[in-house]
């Protein structure tokens, strides 16, 4: 599956909120959503690898999984 993370989810993994969250981290996380998701959803309760849990929205477009953003707990 081909993920896209949006130019705005790049820019919020600078904030202090998403700290310890990397590209890999959302990526492996939007991989293991099951099934199609025709509009934007946001999906809860992923870890990345530094510990620090995290939320994002993403949605299937044509050329793949796009991730909307990510939010940082």
């Amino acid at each position: 599956m081909h993920v896209i993370i949006t130019e705005h989810a790049r820019k919020r993994l600078k904030d202090a909120r998403q700290e310890d969250i990397t590209i890999k981290d959302i990526v492996e996380a939007v991989s293991t959503i099951p099934g199609h998701i025709p509009s934007a959803t946001r999906f809860r309760g992923f870890f990345a690898k530094s510990g620090r849990m995290f939320d994002l929205v993403a949605k299937d477009i044509p050329s793949g999984r796009l991730v909307i953003t990510v939010i940082g707990k």
